[in-house]
């Protein structure tokens, strides 16, 4: 199992712990052993379900338990998972997030189903090598995303989620056809300034999937044959033509800092940045209750970082990418890779 290094540290490197393991024997058969908990291998089982696809099952599930019951249990997790003790936490909401993941990731037991991730494609016109991201989520710690790009849209899926928002969700859109001038350094540390500035944006995107969609009811009312060269075309490529031109122009780099009031776990985030675009964020209550899309700012710093600032939530998440080389990944076609998304499903939390 891939984990991601101890929050807020985005920039460290993954750590790998086992599950399970197989020994091949003669006469084609085989053994598994179960990896899970503290009292060395046991018995288990693995099944092939379908393409891509294979569970996990441990027969001996007493080897995980500990002696001193789930008190134990629980504070060895939180010293494995996010490297600290119970008394290091003094957030009372934060203990219970973290409570409520260790209950429904502990219930499996090392009984799990498991999907192969299809990397993003990537494609020389992206503004960032697409792939895996560890990305600082508040009182959650750190998760997992995939940026994948999709023409004019960035989108971040994530691989794991938490008891608000699940894996296999987009956490965060971003409009690249939206990019965000930021203020100069002194006014970008008030936040009013900032969310006026991205509030002028979502009410400018509005405007436009508004007009789009009466163009299109129109179009279907009253059909009629557009010349090759004519005007459809030529907004297209106006369109995309606008957005390398607004990219091209954009400094190497320019001066960045989050906004006063505005919240982050890791306060180590670049002090420049490439260029901001428009997005919004997924926020929801526990159970994914309630879902909806939130303005925010998508902010590239280089190569290997980005960040999010959700503005409702007045919190800055940083995505730092994860490069381990993954053997043997494949990156399906775009429009393949599209239609994987909507089909997600993930057990992992």
């Amino acid at each position: 199992m891939y984990l991601p290094p101890h929050d807020p540290h985005v920039d460290d490197p993954m750590r790998f712990k086992p599950l399970f393991r197989i020994h091949l024997m003669e006469r084609k058969s085989a053994t598994v052993e179960c990896m899970y908990g503290h009292k060395g291998p046991h018995n288990g089982h693995i099944q092939i379900v379908k393409k891509d696809e294979f569970s996990t099952k441990c027969n001996q599930t007493d080897h995980h338990r500990m002696s001193g019951g789930r008190q134990e249990e629980f504070r060895t997790w939180l010293r494995e998972e996010w490297g600290r003790t119970l008394e290091d936490i003094f957030h009372e909401h934060m203990q219970e997030l973290i409570l409520m993941k260790f209950i429904y990731t502990s219930q499996y037991d090392n009984c799990l189903t498991y999907r192969r991730i299809y990397l993003p494609p990537s494609s020389p016109d992206d503004l960032i090598r697409p792939g895996l991201f560890k990305g600082t989520y508040g009182s959650h710690g750190l998760e997992i995303v995939m940026l994948s790009f999709h023409g004019r849209k960035a989108k971040g899926t994530k691989i794991t989620g938490d008891p608000n928002i699940p894996a296999g969700q987009q956490t965060v859109e971003i409009d690249l056809a939206h990019p965000l001038q930021l203020p100069d350094i002194e006014n970008l540390r008030d936040f009013s300034e900032l969310s006026r500035i991205v509030l002028e944006v979502r009410e400018q995107v509005r405007r436009e999937e508004q007009e789009a969609e009466d163009r299109s009811q129109q179009a279907a009312s009253q059909p009629a044959a557009t010349p090759v060269g004519g005007e459809g075309a030529e907004g297209e490529e106006t369109a995309a033509g606008a957005e390398g031109t607004t990219q091209d122009k954009a400094p190497a780099s320019q001066p960045f800092v989050l906004p006063m009031g505005v919240i982050s776990r890791n306060e180590d985030y670049p002090r420049t940045c490439r260029i901001c675009f428009y997005g919004t964020g997924l926020i929801a209550g526990h159970g994914f209750t309630s879902p909806e899309r939130t303005p925010g700012v998508f902010v590239l710093f280089d190569d290997d970082r980005f960040g999010f600032i959700w503005l409702e939530l007045k919190s800055f998440s940083l995505y730092s990418r994860i490069k381990v080389p993954f053997q043997n990944a494949q990156a399906p076609s775009r429009e393949a890779f599209d239609e994987m998304l909507k089909n997600i499903q993930c057990l992992a939390t």
